[in-house]
């Protein structure tokens, strides 16, 4: 239902205009009345209606000074008609230039105002569908930048493409505002335009639906962001009839920072959750937790014993890590992140000497659990003690297998080389094995043929230089292996399908 607010210094219009309209027929509710255009100002401000009926001749604030003022103070005014009396019909003419949609004589005649309220009704109905539909399409892109950024995704086409789109300068001075409970971007957007200026504000969505604002602050105070945020807490808190958490980043400069912005948000989103409070917190206010460093180098002096082997040593190494945890008060879900971390390192180790870390890892969250579901430091420590344990025994049985299977050191040896001279038979001899034999086990390993294996990890290796450098395709060639320059185009067009120059322009699009 559209809202329409009237303003008539005479009770009696007031009470005609109320009663005499049948305002739901034409999609409209009378939100609020006013007597004059000061409370007329302050009450279209608060209640947001699309229509507003206002008599010219007013005293304080008459009817054309409340719309310019209107027009100066709300990002989206509402639509006018002005009432007057055919004295003051000079003054209508005025308005009509001043951004009034139109305009009706006193006395007020009913076929006249239903008249107006048919043509009025679609326009705004179609200007709001209209607006929603370009909110929705610049929501998408500037989300989907965002994610890119706090992601860790950084370079200088990106930073190009945050400046003109998101209106957002190199150096500008940022912060992040993440909200809970979670809530739809259109009435998020209604409620906090009207506090920080719409410039300022680039609303999001993290990938895991957490609703978020990237605030340029250079132009908010300290004393200012205070009383804004706890009226946007209030406000969202009245419309969901739920608290609300408002968890606040530091400020910092430059679009390079906007991840680090957002972690910081993030921490006091996850501690704050996890302590299930409700208000607002600042990242500045959190206790720094001290000897940082030294709760990565327990996981660290783990996975030493992991590569070495001492399997003896492994338990000793969990207990002590996690004592440390709990004298620092770590929360579960900064544990939980740096077991990930760890798990991450041990399935990277396990792939790069040709295992299967998902096997593995099945076997462990069969017996306890997925990594996120484990919500105490008990289990936590299990899970991290069992994984270590079996990645002892499994990255052992790799290394076993690979001393004794000769064409994995070749590999190794063409992925490390690739950029020199390479020939099957040279490879051969360093191997100590049968040229023909060698290539056949190569085939059979990878795929490929060694010059089709060696060509494709060349072209690879151009292609990301053709992304990331401003290198002649000559030089390019001669950087990845190839010393002849038609011979690299070719070989690039028949793998790629474009020629590189083609290549580079696509990925520059």
């Amino acid at each position: 239902m559209l809202k329409v607010l009237i303003v008539d210094d005479e009770p009696w219009v007031l009470e005609g205009l109320r009663t005499m309209i049948n305002w739901e027929k034409y999609g409209f509710e009378v939100c609020a009345e006013a007597h004059n255009g000061s409370e007329a100002l302050r009450l279209i401000q608060e209640y947001k209606p699309e229509l507003v009926l206002t008599d010219i001749n007013m005293p304080v604030i008459n009817g054309l000074e409340l719309i310019a003022k209107l027009n100066e103070v709300m990002t989206k005014p509402p639509k006018f008609v002005v009432l007057t009396g055919y004295d003051d019909f000079k003054y209508a003419r005025t308005a009509l230039q001043q951004r009034v949609n139109d305009y009706l004589l006193k006395p007020i005649d009913d076929e006249e105002i239903e008249s107006l309220l048919s043509r009025i009704t679609p326009m705004i109905q179609n200007e709001i569908a209209s607006n929603e539909e370009l909110d929705k399409k610049q929501f998408f892109v500037v989300n989907n930048i965002v994610n890119r950024l706090i992601q860790g995704e950084y370079n200088e086409n990106l930073e190009l493409l945050t400046q003109s789109t998101l209106k957002l300068q190199a150096n500008a001075e940022i912060m992040c505002i993440l909200i809970e409970p979670a809530m739809s971007i259109n009435p998020l957007h209604s409620r906090i335009v009207d506090y920080f200026p719409k410039e300022c504000t680039r609303f999001f969505q993290d990938r895991s639906g957490r609703t978020g604002i990237i605030l340029e602050s250079a132009s908010i105070g300290n004393e200012s962001l205070d009383a804004i945020v706890n009226q946007i807490r209030s406000d969202i808190a009245e419309h969901l009839h739920e608290p609300v958490l408002l968890a606040i980043s530091t400020r910092m400069v430059g679009i390079c920072s906007i991840r680090e912005i957002y972690m910081q948000a993030l921490d006091v989103w996850k501690r704050k959750t996890h302590q299930q409070k409700r208000g607002i917190f600042y990242y500045s206010e959190l206790r720094v937790l001290k000897k940082k460093e030294h709760h990565k180098d327990h996981f660290k002096q783990l996975l030493d014993k992991v590569l070495a082997n001492d399997l003896e040593q492994i338990q000793p190494c969990v207990k002590e890590a996690f004592a440390s945890f709990v004298e620092n008060l770590l929360t579960i879900e900064i544990v939980q992140a740096q077991v990930a971390h760890l798990e991450l390192t041990i399935c990277t180790l396990i792939a790069q000497m040709n295992g299967t870390p998902d096997t593995m890892m099945i076997k462990i969250q069969q017996e306890y659990g997925n990594l996120g579901e484990l919500n105490d430091y008990f289990a936590l420590s299990r899970y991290v003690q069992s994984l270590c344990m079996l990645a002892t025994v499994y990255l052992s049985e790799l290394e076993q297998q690979n001393e004794q299977n000769t064409i994995y050191k070749v590999i190794q040896c063409v992925d490390r080389e690739f950029r020199n001279k390479l020939k099957l038979q040279d490879l051969a001899r360093q191997f100590h094995i049968n040229s023909t034999y060698l290539g056949q086990l190569f085939r059979k390993q990878t795929g490929q043929g060694f010059s089709e294996y060696l060509n494709a990890k060349r072209i690879e290796e151009a292609k990301s230089l053709l992304k990331r450098t401003q290198l002649k395709i000559s030089d390019i060639a001669v950087q990845v292996g190839f010393s002849n320059t038609d011979y690299f185009i070719d070989k690039f067009k028949l793998i790629v399908g474009v020629v590189p120059s083609v290549y580079k322009n696509e990925n520059k699009n």
